[in-house]
């Protein structure tokens, strides 16, 4: 059986494995976290410390942040030992003043905040900006160097250290995982990595379990498994770890010195193995299982109640220190112990024997370039015009959308090939959403090997090498990708619809992350999240209503400006367009939704090209203002159709036909929405058109018509600021759906054309020849749809076949 436990004794050491320095080293980390959690001024003690020293508002986590800088010590010590570049990734939530702690004893925090300087002055700034106005947060987030991993949300950190090491064979990332966090579902999907990462072209993952035992008011799960449980826990998932477990400094240095050493060794023998001899299946890859208790070296007890390795040193140990004298003498006791006094010098740097310990340059783990987006070069998207479809006559032609960005993303891959930088992601769907043609260039990404009884299949297209990344798992695919961007690579999320609002949590964590970052001079823009939702409410009819939601458009919305994009574009040509856009990006989370069914055809490439540039216009052709003698610049029609979305699209064009049918002398403008985010005035997102440009369009007081391809909520809330929005009458998804035909979502949902034109004719000002008659007709047709597809199961021939043509013709 497998040795897991690293014997707890220190054995023989090398002269340059001084324990007693590194505990030092430790000392110092713990103590400027303690400081930054209480202390506004007094950094150092150098005089007795009193009430008026300690901040107003306490605010902070001690529990996980002894065990987090003791890693961090013990990976510089790796890092000088072998100048292996490791990316240290936090998973435990609260741990902000630690990671800060050691980023400033390294120096690499005083590097891009000046002003915090490495003296006592900027020992007085670092405790003063912890948790105040103007400050920096309690978790680890954008504003902390060396970090590419948001601290505030649980779940993800195991994940972007996988995408962070993809494609980055010379990566070593350390993840540090807490024990509360491996309760969440994200972080249990993410032991699977060793089934994915490649040690011939990836670089590894180092995960360092943390069992301290406790969350914020309760135990954990694995914190009361044995070291046995834990360790079979990560077998089964493929890991090889190895136990450190104790309590004693003098003894856990040692081991877990051992421990590091072992892994880095066992890490450098796979690859080097995989890059000799190629690779035949999964890397059992070393994991750390550390287990400390929470709150080390804090207080023992506090007012007779026990806190040190209890849920009571979660946070705050002492909360009363400006109330109680005898909290406030109980806190200089606990900062004194850590003898300041032999670890910062007159001027109140950190002594050069301990300076000495932190990795030099861009080794250390706050200066890591990759932390900072430096991941390659950028990406080259080729001329889309070899991808663009077939369009004319207009609105006649059938395509899956999707295909030709299928066939771009190819050869995306193809020139990617001896600089791979470009990754898609996909639960599974990626011939589903028609994006199989990638399969020409490369393979699913799996490295377990056939293990069915029946004769092996391989399955289809499945190889070690491959980089089409499929997982059932929306997180996963997701956080892989935001680890893989944030690194500075490129790729895609490709969801069903529905189902991409499994992640959109960390949508917003993400967002959130970009808005921060783009105020960080020194943090690099990075590549965008991009996220392709396809399979959509409106034509997941065969599925039914669990996957019809469009939810995520909602969720994306309501966040900054500054930082994301919606696009709806309406065929595959445009859709090329967006893509290329979306994939050059930086620094956004950009959305696109279009449909994988056939679909018609409507932009030629330079059309859409144009189209794109402005976000929405006029479809002249569509409307039948020139043919009445009229203009767009001259007068103004009598109603205006608006659409948002492939099939909210068709339907427009539909009910105008009908319209421009049936009553010829009503004035129809036909307005397409392909980029959501030109609704809203320009000083709300960057994208909005102008007050002039809005005008132009949608005029300033005809009433307009509109088929949204989302909720009807999200458009109202994008119009917000614009002049007269009640003249906007949307029609939109409103939670109606079941397994049906195409057509019947849209009847469902009162989307149809025929509901449009009734809305149009409702709305429209004045009284026109055919009117009356077309709305009999238009409600005789929908009784004739609800008998024919509950007797035929499938939609009306002149629904089902119709195309648009000049309605005149």
């Amino acid at each position: 059986m497998t040795q897991r436990t690293q014997d707890s004794h220190p054995g023989s050491r090398s002269e340059s494995e001084d324990f007693e320095l590194l505990n030092k080293y430790w000392a110092a980390a713990n103590y400027l976290t303690v400081a930054q959690i209480y202390l506004q001024e007094n950094p150092l003690l150098r005089e007795p410390l009193q009430a008026k020293h300690i901040k107003p508002r306490l605010l902070g986590h001690w529990g996980t942040s002894p065990g987090l800088s003791l890693i961090y010590a013990h990976l510089n010590r790796l890092i000088r030992r072998t100048s292996a570049e490791v990316l240290l990734v936090t998973g435990p939530g609260h741990g902000g003043p630690a990671v800060v702690a050691n980023t400033y004893l390294e120096g690499s925090y005083s590097e891009v905040y000046p002003a915090v300087g490495r003296d006592l002055a900027g020992l007085r700034r670092l405790v003063r900006q912890f948790s105040t106005p103007g400050g920096i947060a309690s978790h680890v987030g954008p504003a902390t160097p060396g970090s590419i991993h948001e601290g505030g949300e649980l779940g993800y950190s195991l994940m972007h250290a996988t995408g962070a090491a993809m494609d980055n064979p010379g990566l070593i990332v350390a993840c540090v995982v807490g024990d509360g966090e491996a309760e969440t579902g994200p972080l249990e999907g993410s032991w699977k990595a060793p089934s994915f990462l490649n040690p011939l072209s990836d670089g590894a993952v180092l995960p360092i379990l943390h069992l301290n035992g406790y969350k914020i008011s309760g135990p954990t799960v694995l914190g009361r498994r044995s070291n046995l449980e834990v360790a079979s826990l990560l077998e089964a998932h493929g890991w090889e770890p190895v136990i450190v477990d104790g309590d004693d400094p003098d003894l856990v240095h040692p081991a877990l010195a051992s421990a590091m050493d072992s892994a880095y060794a066992a890490i450098r023998a796979i690859q080097s193995h995989a890059r000799q001899e190629g690779v035949t299946g999964p890397a059992r890859w070393p994991a750390i299982i550390l287990r400390t208790p929470k709150g080390w070296t804090g207080p023992a007890t506090v007012d007779g109640v026990p806190v040190e390795g209890t849920f009571r040193s979660h946070q705050v140990p002492l909360a009363g220190v400006r109330e109680k004298p005898e909290h406030l003498a109980q806190l200089e006791t606990w900062m004194r112990s850590y003898r300041p006094e032999e670890l910062f010098d007159a001027d109140g740097r950190l002594v050069a024997e301990l300076a000495a310990l932190a990795p030099d340059g861009d080794l250390r783990m706050g200066a890591l370039p990759a932390s900072r987006g430096v991941g390659g070069t950028d990406l080259v998207v080729p001329p889309i015009e070899k991808y663009a479809v077939e369009t004319l006559p207009r609105g006649q032609k059938m395509y899956q959308s999707t295909k030709p960005l299928g066939e771009m993303l190819r050869d995306i891959y193809i020139d990617t090939a001896e600089d791979p930088r470009f990754r898609l992601f996909c639960p599974d769907e990626t011939n589903s959403n028609r994006l199989g043609a990638v399969f020409e260039a490369t393979d699913r990404c799996l490295l377990e090997p056939d293990a069915s009884v029946a004769a092996p299949s391989g399955g289809d297209h499945v190889s070690a090498n491959g980089r089409v990344m499929e997982v059932l798992s929306e997180h996963l695919c997701q956080g892989w990708l935001e680890g893989y961007v944030l690194t500075g690579r490129y790729g895609l999320f490709a969801s069903y619809e529905a189902f991409a609002m499994v992640s959109a949590s960390m949508t917003v964590q993400h967002a959130k992350w970009l808005q921060h970052s783009r105020d960080l001079e020194w943090r690099r823009p990075v590549p965008s999240l991009n996220i392709l939702l396809t399979s959509t409410c409106w034509r997941n009819d065969h599925n039914g209503f669990s996957h019809q939601g469009p939810g995520l458009i909602d969720t994306v919305l309501s966040l900054s400006g500054t930082v994301i994009r919606v696009y709806l574009p309406p065929d595959a040509n445009t859709l090329l367009v967006t893509a290329e856009h979306m994939l050059k990006s930086k620094n956004y989370v950009n959305l696109a939704v279009i449909d994988k069914q056939d679909h018609p055809q409507y932009l030629t490439l330079d059309e859409a090209r144009k189209h794109a540039a402005v976000g929405a216009s006029v479809w002249d052709w569509a409307g039948n203002e020139v043919s009445l003698g009229s203009s767009k610049d001259v007068a103004k029609p009598d109603i205006i159709l608006a659409c948002a979305g492939d099939v909210p699209t068709q339907e427009t064009l539909a009910a105008a036909w009908l319209l421009r049918r049936h009553v010829p002398d009503l004035t129809v403008r036909v307005v397409n929405v392909m980029d959501a985010m030109v609704l809203p005035p320009p000083d709300t997102h960057p994208h909005g058109l102008s007050s002039e440009k809005f005008e132009e369009i949608f005029t300033g007081d005809v009433d307009v018509v509109m088929a949204w391809h989302g909720y009807a909520r999200a458009l109202h809330q994008l119009l917000h600021g614009r002049p007269l929005p009640e003249r906007f009458h949307v029609r939109g998804y409103n939670e109606q759906g079941t397994t049906t035909t195409p057509f019947d979502m849209v009847v469902l949902n009162k989307v149809s054309r025929y509901h449009l034109v009734m809305e149009s004719l409702r709305r429209s000002r004045g009284h026109f020849a055919g009117a009356e008659e077309l709305l009999e007709h238009c409600r005789n047709q929908l009784d004739a749809h609800a008998a024919h597809i509950r007797e035929h199961f499938e939609d009306l021939p002149e629904i089902r076949d119709w195309v648009w043509t000049e309605p005149d013709s």
